[in-house]
């Protein structure tokens, strides 16, 4: 009975970071800062659109539900991976999971998320000069994001979990004034904060059907300066189940996994995530998901393949996704299940 009222409880509880007072105006443009955390990670949850929450999943769970770790069929995973990410930006990440000997204690975690803006130009205002301004140098922008989590399974239907995650983002240094010698004095941008991940998951009992909630990147209001920002808090409400379980004569060697989230983030307007994985004979994996509404982003596809190498599981996973008028995303991860 305990565990019911507890669902009950965390439901009420999303449903009022629906509400707009929540996230402040409803217009909802540029709100938020260090972007880098909502940015797409793991290849098999980007291929399908992003579409997650509601995903049995090993430690890739941590970056979309860190309660999907706890249905996890393997008992330790590691992954690393790499996102080509638009104008020229580039993520590493990594996540590995561990659960004891005895279920009981639940499953832990860790994610790693670094970036690399690459070298940029800087500039400082100069009169003098027929452009305006003058070349100083170059400055390298970095992000960083490391987190622990866990998730625990209540019930054999229902599991809760969540991380903390500390997050640092280097903007680079800033041309202050010249010193006495006409030296140019610079100050660094560097800010620092911890965030917090949590989310719940359910199987109703109907075939695979499952239910999915989280809420990422929960933090205090930072500030550079004198300009104050929060962090990209995002809610998702999501569902997802293997449709061929409805055509049992199938189901031996193929599966069809549809998913589908809602959306509330803190600085767009609601989004709709549609997202599948087709498996042949569980070795092979072709992926697709579309979201609404999107300015450049069209769609994702990608692929997987799970072979066995002496009771060592490895996965590796792609995904492509056109972005518009940039360059096309690509993402990769290559994970290990014991």
């Amino acid at each position: 009975m305990k565990k019911y009222l507890f669902f009950t409880a965390v439901i009420l509880l999303a449903v009022s970071f629906l509400q707009p007072e929540t996230f402040g105006q409803r217009t909802k443009l540029a709100q938020s800062g260090m972007k880098f955390i909502s940015a797409p990670t793991d290849a098999r949850a980007t291929g399908m659109g992003e579409t997650f929450t509601a995903v049995t999943s090993n430690s890739a769970g941590l970056f979309y539900n860190p309660a999907s770790m706890a249905f996890g069929d393997t008992k330790m995973d590691a992954a690393v991976g790499v996102n080509k990410w638009i104008a020229d930006i580039n993520y590493l990440y990594a996540s590995a999971s561990f659960q004891p000997d005895d279920p009981a204690w639940g499953k832990f975690g860790f994610s790693l998320v670094s970036v690399n803006y690459g070298d940029l130009q800087g500039t400082v205002v100069d009169g003098s000069t027929e452009r305006g301004y003058r070349d100083w140098g170059t400055f390298s922008p970095t992000a960083i994001s490391i987190g622990v989590g866990y998730a625990n399974a209540l019930s054999e239907k229902f599991s809760v979990g969540g991380q903390v995650k500390w997050v640092r983002q280097n903007l680079g240094v800033s041309p202050m004034s010249l010193d006495a010698n006409g030296q140019l004095v610079t100050e660094e941008n560097m800010l620092s904060t911890f965030a917090y991940d949590f989310g719940i998951f359910y199987k109703t009992g109907f075939k695979s059907l499952n239910f999915g909630m989280s809420v990422r990147n929960f933090s205090t209001e930072i500030k550079y300066k004198e300009d104050g920002f929060q962090l990209p808090l995002n809610f998702k409400i999501g569902v997802a189940m293997n449709m061929v379980d409805l055509i049992p004569d199938l189901a031996k060697q193929h599966s069809f996994l549809l998913a589908v989230d809602v959306a509330h983030p803190r600085d767009f307007p609601e989004q709709l995530y549609i997202g599948g994985e087709y498996s042949f004979m569980k070795w092979v994996f072709l992926r697709g998901g579309v979201s609404f509404p999107n300015d450049e982003k069209q769609y994702n596809l990608g692929f997987g393949l799970r072979p066995e190498l002496e009771g060592v599981k490895l996965a590796i996973d792609y995904a492509y996704t056109p972005f518009g008028i940039f360059n096309s995303v690509h993402n990769f991860t290559v994970r290990f299940e014991y």
